[in-house]
């Protein structure tokens, strides 16, 4: 049997349309970016995938070609080797101070690896999933439904999407303003209704903490058996941190970044005395994204649930940090930003390799369903993604002609790097990032 050689490689800046998503860095902009890639064998098979968008990370995938045409998909580690040879000194700065930032190489290396995946998967007709860690562990994953403060659109002037979905209750909703608890209430009946969740999160870092602290007893209310996680991305100080705590025990299941670093101390730091006075369970996508920063917060016990995106730790990284937390009694869960369903079928394999217990994964697939790069996308459905161990690859078939029409929409609107505090002006003139003030508290 000949093993298929990459002959053919594109990558493809594509937008898509958001909802005006408020967080501690702002608020999401009318469209989100991503960079899909996708290589052809000389056997005319397709593999995929799908990151986050920026032209840096573009350019690194597309100077990444001279490694890969030509390869064999057998040889993609050692592809993916020369890749981070060839640009190890690109992130030598670190990650920004925005909640989104990351580092860049690695989204570039995850491009490429899940794309070889994919094409090995269907070489060896067998899922992606069962080519990661130890093999296939379930083919159920459950999901959270990602709740989010949402603005008024139309007190701007952008083009942001509006009425594309008048199907049910979630799609009327989510292009609409949900500025308070009874509103954020409101917003995940119309979710678990369509998608079944069992589990939610509130993106916080929005108001001040008590309003927030409101809206999760409402939604605790509302939801009695359902898993709660507010995330306000570390803009608390420790003080406030243990104070919401305090009110909030008997409602959240786990909390996500409450507070970071302050006073000279790191995040870890900090977490780490959080965790000892609260011993609430705490989830991070913050001071553990790498395995320097893992080995620091595992010493510290500052961290119990790792979330472990696919997309800045790859696939395969993913897995391993799942295998740590398999090992080590801690919680497995997955982080997320927005994105298409070639994403939401790379976070589903993932998912599915991952050992152990694992908690429901992010997703932001809720606020761009309907806007498929595949023909067959992944569906949530009574609170699961569902990987069938007779997948290949990663079980989704790229839809060329929606990838360069999301190629377009990229080029018309000059899209580029995410900017949130653009649609924070219109709010609050003269509004700029502060890590440890709330967007809406100036």
């Amino acid at each position: 049997m000949s093993i298929p050689k990459i002959e053919k490689m594109e990558v493809y800046p594509v937008a898509g349309y958001d909802s005006m998503l408020l967080n501690l860095s702002g608020a999401h902009g009318p469209f989100f970016t991503r960079n899909v890639t996708i290589m052809w064998t000389d056997e005319g098979k397709m593999g995929v995938s799908e990151v986050p968008g920026g032209p840096k990370i573009t350019k690194i995938i597309e100077e990444s070609k001279e490694f890969i045409i030509g390869s064999s998909i057998g040889e993609f580690k050692n592809v993916l080797k020369k890749i981070r040879e060839k640009f190890a000194g690109i992130d030598k700065g670190g990650r920004g101070n925005q909640t989104y930032d990351e580092r860049t190489l690695v989204h570039a290396v995850t491009a490429v690896e899940t794309c070889y995946l994919d094409l090995l998967g269907k070489h060896l007709h067998v899922p992606v999933a069962a080519l990661l860690g130890d093999g296939q562990q379930r083919e159920k994953v459950g999901v959270l439904g990602y709740l989010f403060y949402v603005g008024d659109s139309s007190k701007t002037d952008l083009p942001y999407i509006t009425n594309d979905d008048n199907s049910d209750d979630w799609g009327k909703t989510r292009r609409k303003p949900h500025m308070t608890p009874e509103s954020i209430v409101e917003e995940a009946q119309a979710a678990y209704e369509r998608y079944g969740f069992k589990t939610f999160k509130l993106k916080g870092g929005v108001f001040d903490g008590e309003e927030e602290v409101k809206a999760i007893k409402a939604l605790h209310e509302a939801f009695p058996d359902a898993r709660l996680d507010l995330d306000p991305n570390g803009g608390w100080s420790l003080k406030q941190a243990l104070h919401y705590a305090e009110e909030m025990k008997d409602d959240l299941f786990y909390i996500e970044d409450p507070c970071g670093a302050e006073d000279g101390f790191s995040g870890r730091e900090v977490l780490a005395e959080f965790s000892r006075i609260t011993h609430m369970p705490v989830a991070t996508n913050m001071v553990d994204t790498d395995w320097r920063q893992m080995n620091h917060a595992l010493q510290l016990n500052s961290i119990s649930i790792p979330l472990a995106d696919p997309h800045f730790w790859t696939m395969e990284g993913a897995t391993r940090v799942a295998q740590l937390c398999n090992e080590f009694n801690l919680n497995w869960g997955v982080h997320s930003n927005n994105h298409f369903d070639i994403s939401l079928a790379m976070v589903a394999n993932t998912a599915a390799a991952a050992p152990g217990k694992i908690y429901d994964v992010d997703t932001h697939w809720i606020w761009q369903d309907g806007q498929y790069l595949t023909k067959n996308p992944y569906k949530i459905e009574n609170g699961e993604l569902t990987v069938p161990k007779t997948n290949e690859g990663l079980g989704v078939e790229v839809d060329l002609d929606a990838v360069k029409k999301a190629n377009k929409l990229y080029i018309d609107n000059n899209c580029g790097a995410r900017d949130d505090a653009k649609g924070m002006q219109y709010y609050i003139p003269g509004w700029k990032f502060d890590p440890k003030r709330p967007a809406m508290v100036r």
